[in-house]
């Protein structure tokens, strides 16, 4: 039984070269192809393909939107994804979503057969530096993170972490549907707790410890 694929794009070329490289696989089949990520997502629901080759960096919805997407609808398609680069802390989430495959655009294109073959079969397929370097990253973001709880309430170790990841008060305050004055006493707070002095200093000190 041919391994069934879905090709997710936003570069025809692209599409058109793996749609010709698994043409030239007995076992591969590709059952769809798409060029945005939301296009993708339900594409996956529609054909519910063995595997989906996904880029990270799709329009509408990026490879991450689209993981967190399956992940939410208990999809049992095995992604991999395709991209000239992935930075570490979008790896950790990818891997938490169930990403099984990573293969570089700089690799030879027997290798993205190969992968999707190892992935069918149940296995991880990540290129070696970037598993290590988001390993690292996972080990120290957890460290940070059990850091911070012996000091910090739940909802404040939620606020540092998006702290960290640059976002302002009123985006803070819109997703914990609090009021921004809520968000500003929580700071205040944390940065007594931890002698922290500001934000620009608790977002170094919660960078530093991979909670990004």
């Amino acid at each position: 039984m041919s391994i069934r694929v879905l090709l997710a794009d936003d570069h025809p070329l692209i599409l058109d070269a793996l749609e010709g490289l698994f043409s030239l696989e007995e076992d591969i089949e590709v059952v769809a192809r798409c060029t945005d990520g939301v296009q993708a997502v339900d594409a996956v629901l529609e054909h519910e393909p063995d595997i989906l080759v996904l880029d990270m960096n799709m329009p509408q919805a990026n490879g991450l939107s689209v993981l967190r997407a399956l992940h939410t609808q208990g999809s049992r398609t095995r992604v991999v994804v395709l991209a000239a680069a992935v930075e570490d802390q979008d790896l950790v989430e990818a891997l938490r979503l169930g990403l099984q495959g990573v293969v570089l655009k700089e690799m030879a294109p027997h290798m993205l057969v190969q992968s999707i073959r190892k992935v069918h079969q149940g296995d991880v397929w990540v290129e070696k530096r970037s598993i290590t370097r988001a390993v690292d990253l996972m080990l120290r973001r957890e460290a940070g993170g059990r850091e911070l709880a012996k000091h910090l309430t739940p909802r404040e170790l939620d606020i540092v972490r998006m702290v960290s990841t640059g976002l302002r008060n009123k985006e803070i305050a819109r997703r914990l549907t609090v009021t921004e004055g809520t968000v500003k006493v929580h700071l205040h707070n944390i940065c007594g707790k931890l002698g922290i002095d500001g934000r620009m200093e608790l977002f170094k000190y919660a960078q530093e410890r991979g909670l990004a």
